[in-house]
């Protein structure tokens, strides 16, 4: 394998040399080294061009490896190549920023990796384009079934879960101990929420009761707890503009200044909601799985439960995907490694002891040893989330998407139009996007 590790490569660079300088000089300590070659050995270098020729070579471009898990991605590689000795995996990892911007250029000019790792919304573009290999003859019964299905399309895998995380509710057991609030279940509502924020907020003593950002992406998420959809079943038109979204924008936007921060006590403002949890100061927080880490040393009790919804219980889940590309001429090796490195014991085992994100294998005693570790000590919660799970519509101008949806909720946030006029204005701005 070679890795994209550049102190690795200048090892086994320079083992190299000394092997070929080796081979020309022959053997100070075997003199027949330089003499012709018998017959036996003859055999034995055409049996070693034989294994040469036969070695698969496969490639794998990646993202969610860089900056610090390169060396948990190489451990992976090299317990699939242990298993699997006539294949070699030269892996690429590049950071996020320059990731896609890469691969689409790759994609166009048809030198891809043979195996590469995409989110969710970029697998739903380069399915669409046909790029992708249908994965007809890996088994996915090792995966929980929600992940799966986030990369099938009729029934069909094109993409094997690599790893996921989810958002769920935060919340500071101390704040409602000393206020007398009952702490958060799962089967809460959005009007138990809001009663319980109520009772947690003191302005003057600075303790809010709430905060979940005004944005796309808990807009989506709270319009399916409401019932709604975002985009007609077949995405040619714009559905959010409907009681339940507009129920759900005012879900939003009616806790800025309330319950929670506004803009203009700084909320919205690079790690605002960390900070303010962290010091003791928000009762409940709308967060995703990844603050885990973050908030091992706070010095009160914390613990998460499965966020509240209203007509139906909906998780926002980021899920990443390996992929084959459809023009591998390696199909076999690739969706073999594909399923290694999605869904091994290895893969499992390595990304749970790094805290490499979380496996998407469906098995209790794999994930013991996370449910294990405290705090929060809920985290079963986050595999009860994964139950009923919402995935964030994907056009192809995503991006200006999401801006406007953010921007015309914000818009009402701060007063300056109302949670109908805001997603009024969204819908007509969001429906010419659909025919691009």
């Amino acid at each position: 394998m070679r890795s994209s590790h550049p102190s690795r490569t200048l090892v086994l660079l320079a083992g190299s040399t000394l092997l070929l300088s080796a081979c020309a000089q022959g053997s100070a300590t075997n003199p027949q080294a330089d003499e012709p070659s018998t017959d036996t050995e003859a055999a034995a270098d055409d049996t070693a061009d034989e294994a040469a020729q036969e070695m698969v070579q496969i490639t794998y471009s990646n993202f969610s490896a860089n900056g610090g898990n390169e060396e948990n991605l190489d451990a992976i590689v090299t317990a699939f190549e242990e298993e699997n000795p006539s294949v070699d995996v030269t892996v690429e990892t590049l950071p996020y920023d320059d990731y896609f911007t890469a691969l689409q250029t790759a994609v166009a000019g048809g030198s891809e990796a043979d195996v590469f790792e995409l989110n969710y919304e970029n697998f739903v573009t380069y399915q669409e384009s046909g790029a992708l290999a249908a994965m007809e003859g890996v088994d996915t019964s090792a995966y929980v079934p929600s992940l799966v299905e986030a990369f099938a399309v009729d029934g069909t895998s094109y993409g094997l879960p690599e790893s996921f995380s989810n958002v769920v509710l935060f919340y500071n057991a101390d704040l409602f101990e000393e206020a007398g609030v009952e702490p958060p279940t799962s089967d809460w509502t959005w009007q138990d929420e809001r009663a319980a924020a109520e009772q947690l907020t003191d302005a003057g003593a600075g303790v809010w009761g709430d905060y979940q950002p005004i944005s796309f992406h808990e807009f989506y998420k709270a319009l399916a707890q409401n019932g709604g959809t975002f985009l007609s079943e077949d995405g040619s038109a714009v559905a959010f503009d409907s009681p339940e979204g507009v129920e759900a924008a005012e879900w939003l936007v009616g806790k800025s200044g309330t319950t929670m921060p506004s803009a203009e006590d700084g909320a919205g403002t690079p790690d605002f909601d960390s900070g303010l949890f962290m010091d003791g100061e928000l009762a409940m927080w709308h967060t995703g799985i990844w603050m885990f880490g973050a908030m091992a040393e706070a010095d009160f009790a914390w613990d998460i439960v499965v966020e509240p919804g209203m007509q139906a219980q909906a998780s926002a889940m980021f899920a990443n995907t390996v992929v084959v590309s459809e023009r591998s001429e390696q199909q076999e090796a690739a969706q073999a490694f594909a399923a290694y490195v999605t869904g091994s014991d290895v893969a499992a085992q390595t990304r749970i002891e790094a805290g490499w994100e979380l496996p998407p294998v469906d098995d209790e005693s794999l994930n013991a040893a996370y449910l294990e570790q405290t705090p929060p000590a809920n985290r079963a919660a986050v595999f009860e989330a994964l139950d009923e799970v919402v995935l964030p519509p994907v056009i192809a101008s995503q991006q200006e998407m999401q801006d406007i949806v953010t921007e015309e909720l914000t818009e009402a946030a701060a007063g300056r139009k109302t949670a109908q006029e805001a997603v009024d204005s969204a819908a007509e701005r969001v429906a010419p996007l659909l025919g691009e």
